[in-house]
């Protein structure tokens, strides 16, 4: 099969794309290596909210649910169970991609239990935990950017473990995720770690910002205000490489380059465009950088392959460009750093929401196989 000429010229610009999808019916029916030979996908990333809408309904999981009940597991580990054994799978399939572009590609996320969002010490052993079951090289396991997440980053890469680091809204936090991984590189050097099996991505988040930035430009109402809706989601992550650039071209990071070092590439996260005004690859098309990781549910994967339409790759300027575009936002009247905490909070809470209600989903199954 031939790759799409859109998607092909992404790749060819230094955009992985990766798949915000992961489902037994998809690894079942062929959809995920199709994507993968004929959508340049290269990775996949799940979050608890995938996870729940792939398992709830579904009867492809009815039969191991009932058996591993039968084997004395509780909900939380038949859950543990499903979803390990998913990625697992989804990582043997792109073992390939995984040895041919030597760690950086080929990588399947799987996120620590959202309920641990503030917890620091647990978060570190669900991810240590969770690396060992899954048991393959190519997983990527998810810490959220909470205060309480960025020790726990740290400490996973100085273990040796590659990190997905989600849950990213704000240029501020963004550095911190940074210094995070630059200090775990560290850590693993004194260790006397292989510096170049460790792999990490900073998944920053772009839909949101705008959905939740148009919404107070729209209730300030002034001319100036209304008139820079569904800009602040790109300026932001643009703004965000700018960040990227100074770190990973600075000397903390070229120490550790000469030990082997890999760059934490900057992944843009919640490229599904809300607001139907917009067009539906604008968080693709105005994001190109090498090297970064654009992940995408289905529907955008397919806009990008039909009519995508890469702008500038992003350099220094751009993201010059992108701080300003921002301060402006400020300057008619929006609370930035309001915005980037009541997002951080939200999404935390969604997928808290989205993994109690897999994990009734589960017990509700389970129940019914005893009765």
């Amino acid at each position: 099969m031939a790759q799409n000429t859109n998607t092909q010229a992404l790749s060819d610009a230094g955009v992985s794309i990766w798949l915000d999808d992961l489902s037994r019916e998809r690894m079942d029916s062929g959809s995920l290596q199709e994507l993968i030979d004929t959508r340049n996908v290269v990775g996949v990333t799940t979050n608890p909210s995938i996870f729940q809408a792939a398992i709830s309904g579904r009867s492809e999981y009815d039969a191991d649910i009932a058996r591993l009940a039968g084997e004395g597991k509780d909900v939380d580990g038949i859950v543990e169970v499903l979803t390990t054994d998913d990625v697992r799978r989804a990582s043997d399939l792109f073992s390939g991609v995984h040895a041919a572009s030597h760690g950086f590609d080929g990588r399947v996320s799987i996120e620590v239990d959202p309920r641990l969002a503030h917890e620091t010490e647990k978060t570190i052993e669900q991810a240590e935990h969770l690396y060992e079951v899954v048991g393959r090289d190519n997983v990527m396991i998810k810490i959220p950017a909470t205060e309480a997440g960025l020790p726990a980053i740290t400490a996973v890469i100085g273990a040796g473990i590659s990190v997905n680091v989600t849950l990213i809204f704000s240029v501020e936090r963004y550095q911190a995720v940074i210094d995070a991984y630059l200090a775990g590189l560290e850590q693993a050097a004194k260790a006397g770690r292989d510096l170049s099996t460790i792999h990490s991505v900073a998944s920053f988040f772009v839909s949101r910002v705008d959905s939740e930035i148009d919404a107070r430009l729209e209730a300030l109402g002034t001319e100036e205000a209304t008139a820079l809706r569904g800009q602040a989601g790109v300026a932001n992550a643009q703004a965000a490489f700018g960040e990227y650039l100074d770190a990973f071209g600075g000397s903390r990071f070229e120490a550790l380059k000469a030990q082997g070092a890999n760059v934490q590439r900057a992944l843009w996260a919640s490229t599904g465009v809300k607001n139907t005004e917009y067009s539906d690859t604008m968080y693709v098309d105005n994001l190109v950088a090498d090297p970064t990781v654009n992940t995408m549910p289905e529907k955008t994967l397919e806009a990008a392959a039909d009519h995508g339409r890469a702008a500038e790759a992003l350099n220094a300027e751009i993201a010059a460009s992108a701080v300003a575009l921002l301060e402006r936002v400020a300057a008619v009247g929006v609370d930035l750093a309001d915005v980037f905490a009541v997002l951080e909070s939200e999404g935390v809470e969604k997928f808290e929401k989205a993994w109690n209600e897999l994990l009734e989903t589960v017990s509700s199954s389970v129940e019914s196989t005893r009765a």
